[in-house]
């Protein structure tokens, strides 16, 4: 009887791990950029910036050599962030209750020899404020800000190898 069961059991984890497979699930990796981009030169308006070094992490961990200023090589320029907050709804006493937060984002893939790209893209993200728990909020901001700034710097690699 314990056999049976056993034989189930394997016979069902069989069953998902086939099915996983043959759906095309696979997990997430870095980015297969273009043989010409596989050296780049990273330069920006703001080379402290969040952002800045999150996309240079990225390129990083998807096999880029970031290279100094030469003309013989693509040069990826990360324009200055921006980050907008619009009211949405408010207490019953007047105070902001949530906001809508939108990232702007563009950027400027120059290539030797050819026309320069230019790309741009917003995010959004909805926020609740509480005025009595300012602190928290405050750091939950921050938070949500550099998850949004990570999944901007994913989105720059992924559209360079696209380009």
């Amino acid at each position: 009887m314990a056999a049976l069961q056993a034989l189930k059991n394997g016979l069902a984890l069989a069953l998902v791990c086939l099915l996983l497979t043959s759906c095309g699930f696979h997990l997430k990796k870095a980015s297969n950029l273009p043989e010409d981009l596989k050296v780049i030169t990273l330069a920006g308006d703001d080379e402290k910036s969040a952002l800045f070094e999150l996309v240079e992490k990225e390129l990083i961990a998807s096999q880029v050599k970031l290279n100094e200023s030469d003309s013989l090589y693509p040069e990826l320029i990360i324009h200055k962030d921006r980050l907008e907050r619009q009211i949405l709804s408010l207490f019953d006493n007047g105070q902001v209750a949530e906001y809508e937060l939108a990232y702007s984002v563009s950027y400027t893939l120059k290539r030797p020899g050819q026309k320069a790209i230019n790309q741009s893209f917003e995010l959004y993200r909805n926020y609740q404020d509480d005025p009595d728990n300012a602190l928290a909020k405050a750091k939950e901001l921050d938070l949500l800000l550099n998850e949004i700034r990570k999944q901007a710097s994913r989105r720059i690699v992924r559209e360079l190898s696209k380009l």
